[in-house]
């Protein structure tokens, strides 16, 4: 009987293991990081052309996963030359001294419904500050699609110093919205 039992067990395992999938190979060209913020009241948009990330992630196990995100803070797309040029100045992202932004992710929480929440700390000018990150996974054939968005306060970040420190040009609420994709090992 315990042969039985430990055939059956030996079976299960094989199969579950073979189910596990593991999406750790980003596609950069179908990957996106954005971001939205108001100015003088009207709703601006931008993005991100390069960036970088590792990711590990088992629909199975998502308290095992893992993700860094790093930014290429001079690749700003805001719509314009002059707009990128002036982000990238030292009073706002100060690409010169601080290059990339980055997201360590810390924990991984599965809410149900394909929802989590990843825990992880976000560095953008040195400085690094803890943040929960709300996204939602889906499986499209043999690649997994990460999404959500993450507010933060730019202010938080010394994004805008000097006469951009204050918010009453530019708000001080920035979202950040992200789509990554992973092909499966």
């Amino acid at each position: 009987m315990k042969r039985i039992a430990l055939a059956l067990f030996s079976t299960f395992a094989i199969a579950a293991s073979a189910h596990a999938v593991e999406y750790s190979q980003v596609q950069a060209d179908q990957s996106r990081i954005a971001f939205g913020y108001q100015q003088m009241g009207v709703s601006m948009d931008g993005a991100f052309r390069k960036f970088s990330s590792q990711l590990r992630f088992d629909p199975a196990a998502p308290q095992a996963a893992s993700a860094t995100i790093e930014v290429e803070l001079a690749s700003i797309d805001t719509g314009s030359d002059e707009g990128d040029e002036e982000a990238a100045r030292k009073t706002w992202f100060n690409t010169k001294d601080f290059p990339t932004a980055r997201f360590e992710s810390t924990g991984v929480k599965a809410l149900g419904g394909n929802k989590y929440e990843v825990a992880g700390k976000l560095t953008i000018k040195g400085t690094t500050r803890d943040v929960v990150v709300p996204a939602t996974f889906a499986e499209q054939g043999k690649a997994g699609v990460f999404e959500g968005s993450l507010t933060i306060k730019r202010g938080d970040f010394s994004v805008g110093e000097g006469a951009w420190k204050a918010f009453d040009v530019v708000a001080n609420d920035v979202v950040i919205k992200f789509r990554i994709t992973a092909a499966a090992k």
